[in-house]
């Protein structure tokens, strides 16, 4: 599995932070799966 860009993690982080969007939306929205959305947002 290839791993994510630092750029791509930061544009999910961004639209989260900036958007009204719930975890589960944010992941379909990128095509990535929720337990990634979960894991990027606990590290940040």
């Amino acid at each position: 599995m290839k791993a994510y860009s630092t750029i791509f993690r930061q544009k999910i982080l961004e639209t989260y932070e900036s958007t009204p969007i719930s975890q589960r939306q944010l992941a379909n929205k990128f095509s990535v799966a929720l337990s990634f959305i979960q894991k990027l947002l606990k590290q940040s």
